[in-house]
């Protein structure tokens, strides 16, 4: 919420500076988000009057003024404002007066000049030139009450200071400038003052009938007819200013009457053009079908959720939240009805973001308004209405139906000094909450609170203690380290941090996203083959509706963004949490009951395997530079790669990855299906691991280097098309031979066809050579051939066995 501090004062002005008010406020838990002033610093400004406008011989759009700033000899000027003409107030800059700073950042100071042959001592400023507002419609004309002379800092109090607050959804009660105003009397004890709502005379007997059909929508429904106003007038330049400082843009006289009071006392209401109503209103809940074109140009439609202002036609308001165009006040509104009611706070919140927009009223309205002052805050606006546009007044209908009940709540003062954590005394407590205006009666040991209507929020004790505390003031609490012993938990050598983790795959190239745990439905199902998601009651947006349990559609998500700004490379990673349905999951400090919340890391790579050099051939990526990165991201844990199947990947190109008889993940090309679905040009390669698996790591542990050289020998072997690379490993070093270190394919060779259909290589159409290197070392003695020979003889045979391999010949 924004305010002038000067509108503040003029309600309760403590002895304090405005850094000291601000400050105070914030300790009090009314966050002051910004403090700026009116208008940037300037200097040589004053008011001056067009004594003369003469058009410009030499130009058809300046004309020469004569300006009195209260010297001596006025001012000759050359202004080309539209709205310059003689006996106006305007603000003038006299040479050497410096206007605030430009786009450049530098302020510019006014010289004298001339302007097509005619010389200019000065220049008549605007709004926008002031920084005062961004409106420029030509000079900035003054009241007539404006001295001449007078610096304009001080006319316009432009050295008024701007409170920005930033107000939790309980403290509604200070949505207005006179509820904050009550607030700092209650902190700093400086005298507060009251405003008044003297009856306006009846003039009229005419009334509006009124039919309020559903209690549980509308607990009061007070309003009046005013009969005979003049809306063609200006509304008066303190409202205007006063409104613009709250960041409210003047409109009409009427409108900017309703959202004055709603500033000055937080109550929003509704002014209706009387002759435009058919028949009687109706105050009830909307129906299905029902249409109503709003104030802001927007049709909707309402149902039995809604409330709405219905005349015998047709709907002409949503209760609470805005008023409809066929019965807005207009230049030709001449009788009017005044509507100020209490909605109860369930009805309202929540409807406009249903229409996707939010209002000032509906803002106020959901988190309750006094319901006890709604005959006043008309009186209020029935006083404006006939002081600003004249008229006459009917009488006043107010209708009680369903108001609010306060109960009582009581305050333990023990339980208080312990929640706050600091001694208290039952004087403290019932002084910090009588100065806040509440009644209060104490017992032993106890204060008990009736809460005021303007108090919606006071229903527990804990409200109770917050309102002390903030009485106290947050500064005040002592600073008491804990009591309990702590542990630091260390991570063990044998696991290393997530942060590694994003490090190293920063320096294979990828690049790290942060996502969304909401995510589309159809992702679940399509990228995830998840049928039972979790889902968010509250979702943020229609199509963040599930919890993820894939980080690949949101990687998919970030590849198509980049795609359609041009990107040709792109290779991105996340670490973050995906969700299951798990009914063995208990409740503990780091787990909620019935769901599995698990670390995973994945990454995404598309369109060339190397940024675009001269020294390498352009290539795509494939699916083996996504297991070559898996790889080096597990190193040096060595895994297993298997033939796999992934909702989100292609049949047969996904593997996957095994640590022992555990399976942490799947690497492959994403599935034909979704690549044509998410229109790309190619297929991105992708992985998602378990992060606990990629965090693990075996201690590093002393090996002596033999002192002997290593041994080794090659076997080229034909198997047949499917037998696997991880098949053919498993047999050769399932020999079980300690001389046996490791085992590598070199070599695949494949028969070529001739044009004929003949096959060349000496091997059948269905078959494969691999060269397979075998290396041999022992620590304590040099290796002999009949040692090897016999290993190699031995993984031969297995080869045999297992997948039906042969020597080459």
């Amino acid at each position: 919420m924004q305010f002038p501090e000067s509108w503040l004062r003029s309600f309760c002005n403590p002895a304090i500076s405005s850094q000291q008010l601000a400050d105070t406020l914030t300790m009090a838990g009314l966050e002051v988000e910004e403090l700026t002033p009116v208008a940037p610093p300037f200097t040589g400004i004053v008011v001056g009057q067009i004594l003369s406008a003469e058009q410009h011989p030499n130009a058809d759009r300046l004309r020469i003024c004569q300006v009195d700033v209260g010297q001596a000899e006025p001012l000759n000027i050359v202004c080309g404002a539209p709205n310059a003409r003689v006996g106006i107030k305007v603000p003038c800059a006299t040479v050497g007066a410096e206007l605030p700073p430009g786009e450049d950042g530098k302020p510019f100071k006014i010289k004298l000049g001339k302007l097509r042959g005619v010389e200019s001592q000065g220049m008549l400023c605007s709004a926008k030139e002031l920084k005062t507002s961004e409106e420029n419609d030509g000079l900035l004309e003054l009241g007539d009450d404006a001295v001449i002379g007078r610096n304009i800092r001080e006319q316009l109090a432009l050295d008024d200071l701007l409170f920005t607050l930033k107000l939790t959804p309980n403290l509604a009660h200070c949505l207005s400038v006179y509820g904050i105003a009550r607030e700092v009397s209650a902190l700093t004890g400086a005298p507060l003052l009251k405003p008044e709502f003297p009856a306006a005379a009846v003039k009229l007997s005419d009334r509006l009938a009124v039919d309020v059909q559903d209690k549980d929508l509308c607990g009061r429904f007070s309003g009046r007819v005013v009969r005979g106003v003049n809306t063609r007038v200006t509304t008066p330049a303190w409202m205007v200013d006063r409104l613009a400082r709250c960041g409210q843009r003047s409109v009409s006289p009427l409108v900017d009457i309703s959202n004055y009071v709603m500033f000055e006392l937080g109550r929003p209401s509704h002014i209706f053009d009387l002759d435009k109503i058919h028949g009687g209103l109706q105050v009830r809940w909307g129906k299905p079908g029902e249409q109503l074109k709003l104030l802001n140009g927007n049709t909707v439609s309402v149902d039995a959720e809604v409330g709405v202002i219905a005349d015998d036609q047709a709907v002409e308001s949503l209760a609470g939240i805005m008023g409809g165009d066929a019965t807005a006040v207009s230049g030709d509104t001449v009788n009017i009805f005044i509507e100020a009611a209490f909605w109860w706070p369930k009805a309202i919140a929540g409807r406009s973001r249903r229409f996707n927009f939010s209002t000032d009223a509906g803002h106020r309205f959901e988190r309750g308004v006094d319901p006890s002052t709604t005959v006043e805050h008309v009186e209020r606006i029935t006083q404006l209405v006939l002081d600003i546009c004249g008229g006459e007044a009917g009488p006043m209908d107010d209708q009680t139906l369903a108001l609010p009940e306060g109960k009582p709540v009581t305050l333990r003062v023990a339980r208080a000094a312990k929640v706050i954590g600091m001694p208290l005394t039952q004087a403290q407590c019932a002084d910090a909450l009588r100065r806040l205006g509440l009644e209060v009666s104490e017992g032993e040991g106890t204060v008990t609170v009736a809460p005021p209507a303007f108090r919606f929020d006071l229903q527990i004790e804990e409200d109770l203690i917050e309102e002390v505390a903030r009485m106290i003031g947050y500064e005040q609490l002592p600073e008491t380290p804990p009591m309990a012993p702590t542990t630091p938990k260390l991570r063990t050598e044998s696991r290393r941090g997530p942060f590694a983790v994003r490090r190293q795959l920063a320096q294979l190239g990828y690049q790290e996203t942060i996502n969304f745990s909401f995510v589309e439905a159809r992702w679940e199902q399509e990228l995830a083959g998840n049928a039972n998601p979790v889902k968010l009651l509250n979702p943020i947006a229609s199509q963040m509706s599930v919890m993820r349990s894939s980080l690949l559609g949101s990687l998919i998500a970030a590849l198509k963004f980049n795609l359609d700004r041009k990107a040709e490379r792109v290779r991105l990673f996340e670490v973050g949490r995906v969700f299951f349905k798990d009914a063995s999951v208990k409740d503990s400090d780091t787990t909620v009951a019935g769901y599995h919340q698990p670390m995973r890391v994945a990454g995404l790579a598309y369109g060339p395997a190397e940024a675009v050099q001269w020294g390498v051939a352009t290539r795509g990526e494939d699916f083996f530079d996504a297991k070559g990165d898996v790889q080096a991201l597990l190193a040096p844990l060595q895994v297993e790669f298997r033939a796999g199947d992934h909702p989100a990947m292609h049949p047969g190109r996904c593997a996957s990855v095994w640590r022992a008889d555990e399976c942490i993940g799947h690497v492959g090309e994403l599935h034909p299906k979704w690549r044509q679905g998410y229109e790309l040009a190619q297929a991105p390669m992708m992985f998602e691991l378990a992060l606990d698996a990629v965090l693990a790591r075996d201690v590093p542990a002393f090996q002596t280097v033999s002192r002997y050289q290593p041994v080794e020998r090659d076997l080229a072997i034909v198997v047949k098309e499917s037998v696997t690379h991880a098949a053919v490993m498993k047999a050769v070093k399932g020999t079980g031979s300690s001389l046996l270190r490791d085992a590598m394919l070199f070599d695949v060779y494949r028969p070529k066809k001739a044009a004929d259909g003949t096959v060349t290589g000496g091997l059948a159409a269905d078959e494969k050579s691999l060269a397979v290197r075998l290396m041999f070392s022992r620590d304590d003695a040099t290796l002999t051939d009949t040692e090897i020979d016999a290993v190699v003889k031995q993984a031969l045979e297995r080869l045999e066995q297992q997948v039906a391999a042969r020597l080459r010949g």
